[in-house]
């Protein structure tokens, strides 16, 4: 099973087609940033009706074993996610509301402080708050991933210890190897990995800066995160926009909230922009990625591990053995 943990793409046929073409398996995507709980329903069924648009290539998909159930059939298994948690608009019952409409993976914030807790870009991290610590309850209760990947350091933490199973961080890198406000660093990452948890490493230019430019960078990354972290912690979130246009960018980085420029992941004033890979332009150059990693030297086991296995096993244990025990069976 090849998984990319995270992208950002409206997707339509063709852009399923690009993913499968790159071997992807299983994907999940972003159903909303800033939009409220009707604005994210809305959300989920047009995602829905674009998975029954195109059921000969793709599913919606709920737990590990119905990913591996789509690509039996030869279907993109598609996981519904939220890169914040608007949706919820402070109801703490609305957390299984959207886990019953399939939902599996959310953020806890996204670029700015809500009412759980501090983002990556706030200059003082609130920490976790009382309410985020029953959400947190909650997504473990009905088998929905905790993200982490935006979310401040101190947060970041908070939820790592407050959560009962393990969380995960789907698109960052190491900040020790990318320095960056938007890379998670060890000391949020290991007890993560402690506890179970996985980061997907991005293949996001503006958090890879160099390391991305040729594939013997980006496998070297990718082996110094495993030293770091341990091979069975790493696996690969690209944050993919395909054919995302500025418009989009602009609704991703300010929502509603601001009427001032945003850069977002974007290098400040001053710094030289990043390079985007010609070797890597999106999910279609996925097996490119393995290619690379094999000419580092990791073994067929060890790639597929970071290919999809070690988000299959965690997705296994945090999705469908939960919704198994405390669900009835229900995945």
């Amino acid at each position: 099973m090849n998984v990319d943990s995270l992208i950002c793409s409206r997707l339509d046929r063709r852009g399923i087609e690009e993913i499968r073409a790159g071997g992807v398996d299983a994907v999940t995507v972003t159903c909303g940033f800033w939009e409220d709980a009707i604005e994210s329903l809305d959300a989920v069924v047009s995602w829905r009706e674009l998975a029954d648009a195109n059921s000969d290539i793709a599913q919606i998909v709920a737990s590990a074993a119905d990913m591996r159930e789509a690509r039996a059939a030869g279907r993109l298994g598609i996981v519904l996610g939220f890169q914040n948690s608007s949706f919820l608009q402070g109801r703490l019952g609305f957390v299984e509301v959207f886990a019953d409409v399939g939902v599996r993976v959310a953020q806890l914030t996204y670029n700015i402080q809500n009412d759980i807790g501090g983002s990556c870009y706030d200059p003082h991290d609130s920490g976790l708050s009382r309410f985020g610590a029953e959400v947190v309850g909650e997504m473990n209760r009905t088998g929905m991933v905790i993200d982490l990947s935006h979310v401040g350091n101190r947060t970041s933490l908070d939820a790592v210890h407050a959560s009962s199973v393990p969380v995960a961080v789907t698109h960052a890198n190491i900040f020790e190897l990318v320095e960056h406000p938007r890379n998670k660093p060890l000391e949020v990452l290991r007890p993560l990995v402690e506890r179970g948890g996985v980061i997907g490493l991005t293949t996001y230019h503006n958090l890879t800066r160099g390391r991305i430019a040729t594939p013997e960078l980006w496998s070297e990354m990718v082996a110094r995160s495993i030293d770091l972290l341990g091979l069975t912690a790493v696996g690969i979130g690209t944050d993919a926009n395909q054919r995302g246009t500025d418009e989009y960018r602009e609704w991703m980085r300010r929502g509603r909230w601001s009427r001032q420029p945003q850069l977002g992941a974007s290098p400040p004033p001053g710094v030289a922009p990043s390079e985007r890979p010609d070797w890597f332009s999106g999910p279609q150059d996925f097996g490119r990625l393995g290619a690379a990693l094999e000419a580092r030297g990791l073994g067929r086991e060890e790639r597929e591990l970071v290919l999809g296995g070690n988000w299959m096993n965690f997705y296994t244990r945090v999705i469908d053995d939960v919704r198994e025990k405390q669900m009835g069976g229900v995945a």
